[in-house]
C-alpha cells in the first residue's frame, strides 16, 4: 500500500466539483496506477494505491498451472490488504480529502473466481465477507480496457518478475471477467476508456483527452476510444 499527498499543480481545466473520489480500474497492464497518478497531479488530489509488490504468493501462483496451490494464500493476502485500504478510503472521504485510487473493493471476487479451486472459493468468500468494510461508493469509475494481446505485450515489456509468468490464457479470461463485471456494475458512473492506443504514463496529449472526457461526462455509462466519437 502506498499513499502520497500531492501538491497543488496548475491544470488546463478544473476537476468537476462532484468528483471527489475517483477509481481507476482495469486488468493487469492497463495503466491504472499511471493514470491515477497523473490525474491526481492534474487535479490536486491524493492517491491511495493497491500494491502487489509485498504479496509473496503471487509469483508462485502465476507460475503454477491452474488451479495453483498458492492461489488461496495469494487471494487471502489481497483480501486483507484491501480491507485495510477500504478503511483508509472511508477515513479520507469522511475528512473530505479528494482521492484517486487504483482499486475497487467490489471486484474482490473477480480474481478469486479465476484462480481458486472449486472447493476453495466458498472458504475464500466466507473469509472475505468477515473483512468487508463499507467504503463509500466512488463518484466515478474509469475502466481501462485493452485486448489480452496488448496487455501481454506491456507486461513483458515492463518485466516485473512476479508478472512474467502470467499467461495469455489467463489474461483472456481476466479481460472477459472485467467486461462482464462492469457490464453489470451500477454502484457508480463508469467511463470505459479504450487504453490500448493510449500512452497514459508519458503522453500529455493522451492524458488531456481522458481528462476532458471525464470533465464532460454526463451519463451513468459512457465510452471513450481515441480517434472515435463514441
Amino acid at each position: 500500500m502506498s499513499s502520497t499527498p500531492l501538491p497543488v499543480v496548475s491544470a488546463r481545466a478544473s476537476r468537476p466539483a462532484t468528483l471527489q473520489y475517483i477509481v481507476i480500474e482495469g486488468p493487469i497492464g492497463a495503466g491504472k496506477t499511471a493514470l491515477a497518478t497523473r490525474l491526481a497531479e492534474r487535479w490536486s488530489m491524493q492517491t491511495l494505491f493497491e500494491s502487489n509488490a509485498d504479496n509473496p504468493f503471487l509469483e508462485r501462483m502465476y507460475r503454477d498451472s491452474a488451479p495453483s496451490s498458492h492461489a488461496l494464500a495469494a487471494q487471502l493476502h489481497i483480501a486483507l490488504q484491501r480491507e485495510q485500504l477500504s478503511r483508509e478510503v472511508a477515513a479520507r472521504r469522511a475528512a473530505g480529502v479528494p482521492l484517486v485510487t487504483n482499486f475497487l473493493a467490489e471486484r474482490n471476487d473477480l480474481f478469486a473466481r479465476l484462480t481458486l479451486a472449486e472447493d476453495e472459493l466458498p472458504l475464500y468468500r466466507a473469509f472475505a465477507a468477515r473483512l468487508e468494510c463499507a467504503a463509500p461508493a466512488p463518484d466515478l469509475v474509469v475502466y481501462l480496457q485493452a485486448s489480452p494481446e496488448a496487455l501481454y505485450a506491456r507486461i513483458q515489456k515492463r518485466a516485473v518478475p512476479r508478472e512474467l509468468h502470467i499467461s495469455s490464457a489467463f489474461l483472456r479470461a481476466l479481460c472477459d471477467s472485467y467486461n462482464d463485471f462492469f457490464y453489470h456494475y451500477d454502484h457508480a458512473p463508469v467511463l470505459t476508456v479504450g487504453a490500448e492506443h493510449l500512452n497514459l504514463p508519458d503522453s500529455d496529449a493522451d492524458l488531456a483527452l481522458v481528462a476532458e472526457r471525464i470533465e464532460t461526462m454526463r451519463g451513468r455509462k459512457e465510452s471513450f476510444v481515441k480517434g472515435t466519437s463514441l
